[in-house]
């Protein structure tokens, strides 16, 4: 079977791939500017799930105590970890909140899931490094690895479709993560293309751990453990494990029958930087990104309303086809999990308090009273055109419109919001709001001389780019 595998010409998408990571330089200036952003935004979701203890209770060593000098940190803790693990950790954590960066393919999908894998493998190899005297990582570098780990998973989401066949959007976070993983640890064309093989055999799960009142905490710790999953296939691929040049276009058992009812996986656009550019930043709420433009409606209505929260009617929400797919859910929401992806649920709770944050998902929160009837009156209805609209590759909307009705026969007016701040539309709006997100998350773990000098180190790109890694991530232990 090995013999067989090794003659195979490997499936174009694999060779893409491994050209990409491999070859493509990047040169954008643009890229490097957005690729900073996503790194403070990721590092501050993960530094701000650190407050809930079903998150740290997963973190750390699988054995208890167990540890690996020179290993992988998890930032906001003072673990030392083999780097499949490390990469579990800071993935889960970075999900955590549903605060993260997110894309708009079809099946949309948080390019920073990635993260974990990239971060992990990246402080591996450079304590690593340095303790042999050899060239370690700078941020430049991870920066650079950032950037094709977020176009690989990216642009494969333009064209593929887990939502629709009821698989969950992280079985490409292997992937992109494999890839990338294998090149940071030295790997070349040939070792990329079998762990990519690899991690596409892994294929995805079904989504019932998402899904309404089977929506569990699995959705948080599901890109660690796609992020882990690829640093595997990347360190098995470096100890010469074979891949499988044909994984994808196998008749009847490739990846593309078998999972796509065989319609085939292919690059919606040649590689290069523009995920990173155009990414989408979930601020300032932590919520399902196709709920953010609705949660901006029902602040702007927080005013009208919330002195009348018990006269209210009904609320009419127009959205696009995905937000009634994905976010659009009705009945009993038993934790935090299943209530940040439910749009009746932040847009009842923003009516009323004129505010969300990741508190606010929690039992205490979701005990009042109000917020469940309002839930109740609320209609969720795909106006066609914002569908159109959120497809259009011109437009790439992702709208909401919304307004009360009361029991008077009166009405506030519709609210109507096209792109949310975190849309690259909104770029100079939404940017400064990254950097307090950042700022914020800082104070409550770190002292303010710390916090000072973190805040030094990251200011200026140039600057940040040239910082070794090692030393990067040693800025973020307790």
């Amino acid at each position: 079977m090995a013999s067989q595998t090794k003659k195979s010409a490997p499936d174009l998408v694999l060779r893409q791939i491994a050209e990409y990571v491999t070859g493509y330089r990047v040169t954008s200036q643009a890229a490097y500017t957005m690729a900073r952003c996503c790194l403070l935004d990721s590092i501050a979701c993960g530094l701000n799930a650190l407050e809930y203890p079903e998150c740290t209770k997963l973190l750390g060593p699988m054995v208890p105590g167990a540890s690996l000098p020179n290993g992988a940190r998890v930032p906001g803790t003072r673990y030392s970890l083999e780097p499949v693990k490390a990469a579990f950790d800071i993935s889960s954590a970075i999900r955590w909140l549903e605060h993260s960066d997110t894309w708009f393919g079809l099946d949309g999908g948080h390019p920073s899931d990635n993260l974990g894998a990239v971060l992990a493998v990246a402080d591996y190899v450079s304590r690593n490094a340095a303790a042999r005297r050899k060239r370690a990582l700078t941020v430049g570098d991870v920066l650079t690895a950032l950037i094709k780990v977020y176009e690989i998973q990216g642009v494969l989401y333009l064209k593929t479709n887990f939502i629709d066949i009821g698989l969950d959007s992280v079985g490409l976070v292997t992937v992109a993560s494999s890839a990338v993983a294998t090149r940071m640890l030295g790997g070349g064309r040939d070792q990329i293309i079998n762990a990519v093989s690899n991690a596409f055999l892994d294929g995805a799960n079904p989504r019932h751990y998402r899904i309404g009142s089977s929506a569990g905490w699995r959705m948080k710790w599901a890109a660690g453990d796609a992020a882990a999953r690829g640093v595997m296939h990347a360190l098995m691929a470096l100890r010469g494990e074979v891949g499988f040049p044909n994984a994808l276009t196998a008749p009847r058992w490739g990846f593309a029958d078998t999972l796509m009812h065989g319609k085939p996986v292919e690059l919606a656009r040649p590689l290069g930087t523009f995920v990173v550019e155009n990414v989408l930043f979930k601020i300032p709420f932590p919520a399902h990104f196709h709920a953010q433009s609705a949660s901006e409606c029902a602040l702007r209505l927080h005013a009208l309303v919330k002195d009348r929260i018990g006269d209210i009617k009904s609320v009419h929400l127009r959205t696009h086809e995905k937000t009634v797919k994905s976010a659009s859910r009705e009945g009993p929401l038993k934790d935090p999990a299943s209530r940040d992806h439910c749009v009746q649920y932040v847009v009842a709770y923003v009516l009323i308090h004129g505010k969300l944050a990741a508190r606010d998902y929690d039992n205490k929160a979701a005990a009042d009273p109000r917020i469940d009837r309002l839930r109740a009156k609320m209609i969720v209805k795909e106006d066609k055109s914002f569908t159109r609209d959120f497809y259009d590759a011109r437009k790439r909307t992702n709208c909401n419109a919304l307004y009360v009705e009361f029991r008077d026969g009166t009405r506030t007016p519709e609210v109507r919001i096209d792109y949310p701040v975190g849309h690259p539309k909104r770029r100079k709006e939404g940017l400064p709001i990254v950097e307090q997100k950042f700022r914020d998350s800082l104070k409550q773990i770190f002292s303010v001389r710390r916090q000072d000098k973190i805040m030094a180190a990251c200011s200026n790109l140039q600057d940040l780019k040239k910082v070794p890694f090692k030393d990067f991530m040693a800025l973020f232990v307790p």
